[in-house]
C-alpha cells in the first residue's frame, strides 16, 4: 500500500495518559521504522511530546476524538503540527487486538496510508464561543427544570395556578410566592397580586389559589427553588453579556442571519458557534448539511434503496434548528411555513420539521458565504417553480390514477 505521509504519528489519548507512535523512513529502502512512547497529559508532558515528535520531523498526526480529553492535547500541538481529529467510528480495528500501543500504531498506519479523513475542528475563537453558548443552553434547560419542580410543589400544596395562568412562573406568580413565604395564605389577597392581563381572571384565581400551603414544608422547598432560579437568571444574564462581547465583530452577520424566518439573535449565535463562519472547509452546501447530520442517510445495496436514519451530528445544533423550524412553521406568508405545511400533509410532522431544519441550514450556508440577507421566495413558490404545462400534466396523471378520463383544453 502506498505511503502518502512520510513522517506521521498516531496518538491514543486518555484522561491521564497519551500513547504516541511515530512511523518514519528506515535506513533500508522502502522500509519503515516505528517508535512508541507514552506521556502524561499535563501541559509540561504534552510540550515534551511535541518536542519528541518534532525530533522525528513529524508533519501530520492523528488522534481519536475521546470525549473532552483530546482538547488539551490538540490545543498544545495544533500550532506545531498538522493535527487531525479522527472520528472514532472510522478507527475500528480487528476484534481481539486492543491495547494502547496497538491503538496508537493503528491510528498512525491509517494516517500514513490516507485511509482516514479529519473531522472539522473550528478555530479557537469559535471553540470558545461554542463553550459559552452550550453552557447557556444547559443553564436555560436547568431553569426550565427548576420551574417544573416549583410547579410540582404548588400542585402538592393545592395551588392550581397553571389552570388559570399560561405560565407557572411569571411576575405575578413570583409576587404570589413571595406573599406565601411571608405568611399570606388568603386566596383573595393572593389573587389581588396579579398583574397585566391576568387581572381579568381574578375570580378564577381566587378559586385556584385556595391552598393548603405549609410554611414549614412547602415554604422550605419554594425558598430553595426561588434562590436557585435567581442564581440561574444571573448566570444566564452574565453569559449573554459575555457572548455579546465575543460576537461583537460578527454583529453584521448576526443581523443577516436574523432575517431567516424562525431565527433570532440567540439562535444565530448558536449556529455560528456550532458551524463556524468559514464555509470554505466544505466543498458544497450538500457536504455542509451532511456533516451537520441534517439530511437523510444512505443505505443502498444491489441497486435498491432501503430506509436509513440520519447521521449523528451535533445535538446542540439539531436542538437549535428544531426550535427555529417550529417557529418558522408558525410564521405567516413565508416559504418555510408553506414548505413545512406541504410536507406535513404527506409525510407527517417529524418529516416536515426535518425538512425545515434542512432549509434553514442551507440558508445559513449561503448567507455566511455570500454575506446577503435571506431571500424570501414567497408561500406560492412551490406552485410557481414548475410551468403550467408541467403542473397540468401532473394533475392529469393523478386524476387518471383514480380511473377518470381527462381532457385538457386551454381557456379562451
Amino acid at each position: 500500500m502506498d505511503v502518502l505521509v512520510e513522517r506521521c504519528a498516531g496518538l491514543d489519548v486518555h484522561r491521564d495518559s497519551v500513547m504516541a507512535t511515530v512511523r518514519v523512513p528506515a535506513e533500508r529502502r522502502r522500509q519503515r521504522e516505528q517508535h512508541t512512547r507514552g506521556f502524561r497529559t499535563t501541559i509540561a508532558e504534552l510540550e515534551a511530546l511535541g518536542d519528541w515528535l518534532a525530533g522525528f520531523g513529524v508533519s501530520r498526526l492523528g488522534m481519536e476524538a475521546t470525549g473532552v480529553y483530546w482538547r488539551p492535547v490538540f490545543q498544545v500541538l495544533e500550532g506545531r503540527f498538522d493535527c487531525w481529529l479522527l472520528n472514532a467510528q472510522h478507527l475500528h480495528n480487528v476484534p481481539g487486538r486492543k491495547t494502547d500501543v496497538i491503538d496508537s500504531a493503528w491510528i498512525c498506519r491509517l494516517v500514513e496510508h490516507g485511509l482516514v479523513r479529519p473531522s472539522f475542528v473550528p478555530p479557537p475563537e469559535i471553540r470558545r464561543l461554542r463553550d459559552l453558548t452550550r453552557l447557556r443552553t444547559a443553564q436555560v434547560e436547568e431553569r426550565t427544570r427548576a420551574i417544573a419542580r416549583l410547579e410540582k410543589v404548588l400542585q402538592d400544596a393545592g395551588i392550581k395556578l397553571t389552570s388559570v395562568a399560561s405560565k407557572s412562573y411569571s411576575v405575578s406568580a413570583r409576587r404570589m410566592l413571595e406573599a406565601l413565604l411571608a405568611g399570606t395564605t388568603d386566596a383573595e389577597a393572593l389573587a389581588e397580586l396579579a398583574r397585566g392581563r391576568l387581572r381579568a381572571k381574578i375570580p378564577q384565581l381566587r378559586e385556584a389559589l385556595r391552598n393548603r400551603f405549609r410554611l414549614e414544608h412547602h415554604g422550605v422547598l419554594v425558598t430553595s427553588l426561588l434562590a436557585h432560579l435567581d442564581a440561574l437568571d444571573r448566570a444566564i444574564s452574565d453569559l449573554d453579556e459575555r457572548i455579546a462581547q465575543e460576537t461583537e465583530p460578527m454583529a453584521e452577520l448576526i443581523e443577516l442571519l436574523s432575517t431567516i424566518p424562525g431565527v433570532r439573535r440567540r439562535t444565530a449565535e448558536v449556529l455560528i458557534a456550532e458551524c463556524g463562519i468559514d464555509t470554505s472547509v466544505f466543498p458544497s452546501v450538500r457536504h455542509f448539511v451532511s456533516w451537520a447530520g441534517i439530511c437523510p442517510g444512505n443505505n443502498q445495496s444491489g441497486g435498491k434503496r432501503r430506509p436509513s436514519k440520519t447521521r449523528h451530528g451535533s445535538r446542540w445544533l439539531r436542538k437549535a434548528l428544531t426550535e427555529s423550524a417550529k417557529a418558522a412553521a408558525r410564521s405567516k406568508g413565508s416559504y418555510l411555513a408553506s414548505h413545512h405545511a406541504q410536507i406535513r400533509g404527506r409525510r407527517g410532522e417529524a418529516k416536515a420539521i426535518g425538512a425545515t431544519r434542512h432549509d434553514i441550514l442551507v440558508a445559513y450556508y449561503h448567507i455566511v458565504r455570500d454575506r446577503v440577507p435571506f431571500r424570501e421566495l414567497g408561500p406560492d413558490w412551490l406552485a410557481r417553480r414548475h410551468s403550467p404545462e408541467h403542473r397540468a400534466h401532473r394533475l392529469t396523471r393523478q386524476l387518471e390514477a383514480l380511473g377518470l378520463k381527462v381532457t385538457v383544453e386551454a381557456a379562451a
